[in-house]
């Protein structure tokens, strides 16, 4: 026997480093404690959650008993043997009913009495996880076994119980990455859009892109707000050998400062207060993919340094943790910033700077690629159309002269809500021809007055021409500071005119950005 029962332990010991289908871990030990102890039935069972003991294996029972969940306020023989650490056995006299009266296989009347019993508890440290039990219909089987026997198959039933759960946490683990992974990827794609043009500024965009997308390449994509800076990010990723992995995207202007860092490289339980379990931070999420770190410019200084050394090392720490997580990610990063402007005034490190414009993508502002006017309006009147199932929807070519001639400052963004409100107006007349009526005022009317010739804005007594042209100058460069940033180098654009010569025509007029903005405030 002491031959058997050796290497039936080796080969529990054995079968908990192979991949068996769930279950089979327990059925297999079962079987080896059967075919070295004198019984004639025995089981596992696992404790639930809810105090309730459900068989995971049966050797000579009914695997009707598999299908049911055993109280053991109910059973007392199953309390006792939970009560304690050591084995218990029930003589053939004991007086307490035995939960598997009537179960045992080759039972068809279901009359058989079970007349000696043991049991042993299952502990995985301090955890009570379950129990196992050995039945037997004659009368002193168990005097010849001793209790380290029962308590040696208990523990490696216990590492049993603790492999098989470790692993099926790791598979629920992995499953649920997967299909993280796979809704991640989704989003991104969802969310990918079209770059619409056919002007030559799309052109070279389109150009630049297909170029670097299947580098690993650091990108920076800067541009106005409103140009679909995202959208170019996503084409990127789209368009690169990773494009079967996830894009992460980060807003770095909504990231609380005080939070930015767990939420960029995770953090272990308890690395500061609220941080009940550990968690993976964006990087880690990308691993294999792409981040898009939107609005870049808004990271504070400290956050800069950190990130700074995340790309350069190709590893993070998560808060609290001791030691570094190796990645593989590429970066794209967006602003509406003139971070060189930003670099200079020390609001922006120039070592991370230099790390991100590795290969630099302006994207044109709206008013740059007038000719596109169209063809977007077109595209973006379809959705509306589609949304709201009219089967036509057009612009009046008044209305379209209106949108060419208007300078957009809030880009394709604006073009787009524009649109949409001036459908949803025309689609409430019942009128598939967008005319300009339907349009803002703000849009209609910049326009109007250049149409009609109207001259009602000029003065009708004399005037000093030098100072009337100098205040309007001032009334147009301090609108292109507000509708840039107050960067000299986006109004100057706006204005399209070279930035030295504008902001030398600024100082001329006296106009400070700073003093602009707080009279804004």
């Amino acid at each position: 026997m002491q031959n058997s029962l050796e290497q039936a332990m080796l080969q529990i010991a054995l079968d908990l480093n192979l991949n068996l289908p769930s279950g089979h871990h327990y059925q297999r030990l079962i079987q080896s404690l059967q075919s070295v102890l004198p019984c004639d039935a025995s089981a596992l069972f696992i404790l639930d959650e809810s105090g309730l003991l459900s068989a995971a294996a049966v050797n000579g029972l009914s695997e009707e008993v598999l299908g049911k969940k055993f109280d053991p306020k109910q059973h007392p023989r199953l309390q006792a043997i939970m009560d304690s650490r050591q084995p218990v056995r029930f003589p053939a006299s004991s007086t307490l009913p035995d939960p598997f009266d009537g179960w045992l296989k080759d039972d068809p009347n279901r009359s058989i009495d079970v007349h000696d019993c043991m049991g042993c508890s299952l502990y995985v440290e301090d955890h009570l996880v379950g129990l196992i039990t050995i039945d037997a219909m004659q009368i002193g089987a168990f005097k010849r076994v001793d209790d380290i026997t029962v308590a040696t198959f208990a523990a490696l039933a216990a590492a049993t119980i603790r492999n098989v759960n470790q692993v099926e946490a790791l598979r629920k683990s992995h499953r649920q990455q997967q299909s993280m992974n796979q809704v991640l990827i989704q989003e991104a794609r969802e969310k990918s859009g079209e770059l619409i043009g056919i002007s030559p500024e799309m052109e070279g965009l389109r150009n630049n892109i297909n170029m670097v997308a299947h580098s690993d390449y650091a990108v920076l994509i800067s541009g106005e707000t409103g140009t679909g800076k995202d959208l170019v990010a996503h084409a990127l990723h789209a368009n690169s050998s990773r494009a079967k992995q996830p894009m992460i995207y980060v807003n770095c202007a909504a990231l609380p400062e005080s939070l930015a860092e767990s939420e960029l490289f995770g953090h272990v339980k308890g690395a500061f207060t609220g941080a009940s379990s550990n968690r993976a931070g964006k990087f880690e999420l990308a691993d294999g993919g792409t981040i898009f770190l939107d609005e870049i410019g808004e990271l504070p200084l400290l956050m800069q340094a950190k990130l700074l050394r995340v790309i350069q090392q190709g590893e993070v720490q998560r808060v609290g943790a001791d030691k570094n997580i190796f990645i593989n990610v590429r970066v794209i990063a967006a602003t509406n910033r003139d971070l060189p402007q930003e670099v200079e005034a020390g609001q922006f490190r120039r070592d991370l700077y230099h790390r991100l414009n590795v290969f630099p993508i302006k994207v044109p502002a709206l008013r740059q690629r007038q000719e596109d006017i169209a063809v977007l309006s077109g595209y973006i009147l379809d959705r509306v159309r589609l949304q709201f199932h009219v089967a036509k929807l057009q612009l009046h070519p008044q209305a379209l002269t209106a949108l060419e001639h208007y300078h957009w400052p809030g880009n394709v963004r604006e073009l787009e809500h524009t649109l949409m409100r001036a459908g949803l107006r025309a689609i409430q007349d019942q009128q598939h021809l967008i005319g300009k009526q339907h349009l803002s005022d703000e849009v209609s009317h910049k326009t109007g007055a250049v149409e009609h010739g109207n001259t009602s804005a000029l003065p009708n007594t004399p005037f000093e021409l030098r100072g009337a042209v100098e205040r309007y100058q001032t009334k147009l460069i301090s609108h292109a500071l507000q509708q840039s940033n107050f960067v000299w180098a986006q109004a100057a654009e706006f204005l399209q005119m070279d930035r030295g010569n504008l902001y030398k025509m600024g100082k001329k007029l006296g106009i400070k950005p700073s003093k602009l903005r707080d009279e804004l405030i």
